[in-house]
């Protein structure tokens, strides 16, 4: 693979940094007869497709087939975007629809490497409509509880990023991509450029992770492993199962619950449990999560152009190997953009038939005016919904504050563990002091009113046991 910008190689290029040794087995769909120059007429047309042909040494912007990326067998699609800038005509949404449709035959996971510029114009609104046909192949893997991942390559624009790109459960970009719905040459002039690029489409909360070429198949491993094919509660059967085939599992297993990292004991008092839970020295997210997994993936944003910094989602897996996806607030006040990007942790899961773990610690959601505009009421319910909808088991465990309902919209109704060093309150103590106009010497009283405490959550059955 050339080593001077990977994220330009050619579609063989970039199977082959994946598969390796492993090896690629090609497929290709029936062949579909043509017009002259194509579906429009378009003078040249044909001479440009041979040309194309021969510099690139492919029959069409796409390659598909199967592989193994790892010890992972996947169907991979990748492609050739000296081919006609990679773009989208009739045949290549041949080559598309059977890349698909071969993943949800094999119950494979769909790996795609994308670099395109979008639908071809020299066959005008049939080139577009192929769009439509990747959108309905991928909401039928999503329905069989099939993953799909994206690798972006340089450049992906248009009707290609916004499908087979951007509507991948998992976006990992190459470093430098040009990335961006809006192509180089249809954007306006004066837009900034680091918009348009895979650093740029992270920082707004479009792509997962900027992943270097020399560690591209080990993180598609991981994420291989990670998302399955697992056994989804209530998922329809495979294409072909008929009424002997073996009956499917109950589904996942509940996630365990991390080991206690806080050797202190209970608390004396309400005031003494919200001063230790507002402890800078006490274990915070990454330590629990350090110590519970043995490979992190993170997923980054809500996919509307936000993130945020202080909630933390992904996939991981543990020393023996099970996969758990995670969400974890980080002390913070939780903005709506990671309740958001919570949600869609949570609902993959579930559509993956992965258990969930949450972390739960915040004085609450975000309050400022402009989580409001960010619409941070229907962020909110967005993540209670995407808990009460799940289908896989979601452990919660509350290990420093938990803070009214920008905590509990993280917690599972019926499976939730304290640490020893948290709280959970209807309301912050002060807060409530202040709405029954008490001077700030009675808060403690108050804390102690509210019956935060691990111990008081345990006995009112908000908690089912207390870890540490």
């Amino acid at each position: 693979m050339p080593d001077e910008n990977p994220a330009r190689a050619t579609a063989r290029e970039a199977i082959a940094l994946l598969t390796g040794a492993t090896g690629f087995t090609e497929h290709r769909p029936p062949p579909r007869l043509l017009p002259p120059d194509g579906p429009l007429g378009w003078a040249g047309y044909d001479a440009a497709r041979e040309r194309a042909s021969a510099r690139t040494g492919e029959e069409e912007s796409v390659v598909y087939g199967t592989g193994v990326v790892g010890d992972r067998a996947c169907v991979l699609l990748s492609f050739e975007f000296g081919f006609l800038g990679g773009s989208l005509g009739r045949q290549t949404g041949d080559r598309l629809a059977a890349a698909y449709a071969l993943a949800l035959t094999r119950r494979l996971p769909l790996l795609a490497l994308v670099a395109t510029g979008g639908s071809r114009m020299q066959e005008g609104m049939v080139a577009l409509t192929q769009l439509q046909r990747v959108a309905a192949a991928s909401v039928r893997l999503r329905a069989a509880g099939l993953p799909q991942i994206a690798v972006v390559r340089d450049p992906t624009t248009g009707g290609g990023w916004a499908t087979v790109g951007a509507g991948a459960d998992v976006v990992l970009a190459l470093p430098g991509a040009q990335i961006g719905f809006a192509g180089s040459r249809v954007r306006p002039p004066d837009a900034d450029p680091s918009a348009y690029s895979a650093e740029g489409q992270f920082a707004a909360g479009q792509v997962d992770a900027v992943v270097p070429p020399d560690e591209l198949a080990a993180t598609v491993t991981h994420w291989l492993t990670a998302l399955g094919p697992h056994d989804v509660p209530g998922a329809p059967p495979a294409p072909g199962t008929g009424p002997h085939a073996p009956l499917p599992s109950c589904g996942p297993t509940a996630a365990p619950l991390p080991r206690p990292l806080s050797a202190a004991g209970l608390p004396e008092t309400g005031r003494e449990a919200v001063a230790r839970a507002r402890d800078p020295r006490r274990p915070r997210a990454e330590a629990y999560l350090a110590d519970y997994f043995a490979v992190r993936l993170p997923l980054h944003g809500d996919r509307s152009g936000g993130a945020d910094p202080g909630l933390l989602c992904g996939f991981g897996l543990r020393a023996d190997g099970s996969p758990v996806a995670y969400v974890a607030q980080c002390g913070t006040p939780t903005r709506p953009a990671g309740y958001r990007t919570a949600a869609r942790t949570i609902r993959l899961a579930d559509r993956l038939g992965v258990p969930v773990l949450t972390l739960v610690d915040t004085p609450g959601a975000a309050n400022d005016a402009e989580a409001e505009r960010a619409g941070a009421g229907a962020a909110i319910a967005d993540a209670f919904a995407a808990i009460a909808a799940a289908r896989v088991p979601v452990t919660t465990l509350v290990i420093g504050e938990g803070g009214s309902g920008g905590a509990l919209a993280l917690a599972a109704p019926d499976n939730t563990h304290v640490t020893v060093d948290s709280y959970f309150s209807v309301i912050a103590p002060e807060l409530a002091a202040a709405i029954l106009k008490r001077p700030a010497a009675e808060t403690g009283a108050t804390a102690d009113q509210l019956r935060l405490r691990p111990q008081d959550l345990l006995e009112l059955g908000i908690a089912r046991s207390i870890v540490g």
